[in-house]
């Protein structure tokens, strides 16, 4: 930062007085299932219009721990909540097919279709659906990667409640016990 102000040292002790509340807290990865096949699970969700631009976040959840995560700003402003949750599942797909190859590095089989929670309805309708229709005729090709995966099999989208959503945590501000639940539903303890 080349100018900090007073509310930048505010926002930077309260991190530090979170992360000194919490140095005990880690994640916890269950211990002896071992299975034939393992469950991959994503949860994509963003902000739309948090911000000029939208948050995408995913979490991927192998074996009911997470394992990957990340928010970031997209690299283009969308024009409705849909196309931002488009954009977030397309990112969620990247990531997905890449832990799938490289957990089958591990010697480990992945469930497939692999799943990716979303909870926009519309948004999961317009990657099932592979006709171009004017509502999404000026989206990005690139962003239509989701549509071609689940029309291959490799991707099956379902809904999830906005309260069940893990995602949530990451791209949006949150009540003290949403919190909570969201952290301990990611496995932090």
């Amino acid at each position: 930062m080349h100018d900090p102000r007073k509310p930048h040292l505010i926002a930077a002790n309260r991190i530090l007085r979170y992360v000194r509340g919490t140095m005990e807290y880690g994640l916890l990865f269950p211990y002896g299932a071992k299975s034939e096949v393992y469950e991959l699970i994503c949860y994509s969700d963003s902000d739309w219009c948090g911000d000029r631009r939208s948050t995408s976040g995913y979490v991927f959840k192998f074996n009911d721990a997470a394992i990957s995560w990340c928010t970031k700003k997209q690299p283009i402003t969308a024009l409705s909540s849909y196309e931002a949750e488009y954009i977030a599942g397309t990112f969620a797909t990247f990531q997905a097919l890449w832990l799938d190859s490289v957990i089958k590095e591990l010697k480990c089989e992945v469930m497939k279709p692999l799943t990716l929670k979303i909870d926009n309805k519309s948004a999961i309708s317009l990657a099932k659906n592979p006709v171009s229709h004017g509502k999404s005729k000026h989206i990005e090709t690139r962003f239509h990667f989701i549509r071609e995966q689940v029309t291959n099999g490799m991707i099956e989208l379902h809904y999830c409640p906005t309260e069940l959503q893990l995602v949530d945590g990451f791209t949006k501000a949150a009540k003290l016990d949403t919190f909570e639940f969201l952290r301990k539903k990611l496995g932090v303890f």
